[in-house]
């Protein structure tokens, strides 16, 4: 179907960057993200397990894990 639409300049950017990049027209670069908003996103594994947005499972412990806390437990197992 054809149409016309107004994109704000910085909507118009980032589309038109992305159709670069993957080497497809504006129109299909515009298609693909609208496809994609309109995927059902998965369920989550468990409670503490969800998928990404970008297809990683990353586990939630509710807490934050600084990179102090890391260096700390490798000296611990390593050192």
């Amino acid at each position: 179907m054809r149409t016309s639409i107004t994109l704000d300049d910085d909507a118009y950017q980032l589309a038109s960057l992305y159709a670069k990049g993957r080497g497809i027209t504006l129109s299909a670069a515009i298609n693909e993200a609208l496809r994609k908003i309109g995927e059902p996103r998965p369920a989550p594994i468990s409670s503490r397990i969800r998928i990404a947005p970008n297809g990683l499972p990353v586990f939630s412990s509710g807490k934050v894990i600084t990179s102090e806390m890391v260096k700390e437990a490798l000296e611990n197992e390593f050192g």
